[in-house]
């Protein structure tokens, strides 16, 4: 596989892991009550800031997993 394509691997799945666990934890946070866009910083929307960042960085951590596992394969 050359360098660019490589780097592209990379860079697409970095982004959809980061964005994907985003959304999950976004969905998580609304399904649990908390409401991310509420006025203010209430107790609900830190509780949704931080399942968006946690499962942000879940996802990311996942699609790069995903890319050793691949890694190995080739």
């Amino acid at each position: 596989m050359s360098q660019a394509a490589r780097l592209l691997k990379e860079g697409l799945s970095d982004a959809v892991g980061f964005v994907g666990g985003a959304l999950a934890g976004f969905w998580l946070a609304r399904w649990l009550g908390f409401d991310l866009f509420a006025e203010g910083y209430g107790a609900g929307s830190i509780g949704a800031i931080v399942a968006v960042g946690l499962g942000g960085g879940a996802g990311l951590q996942l699609a790069r997993a995903w890319r050793r596992a691949t890694a190995d394969k080739e």
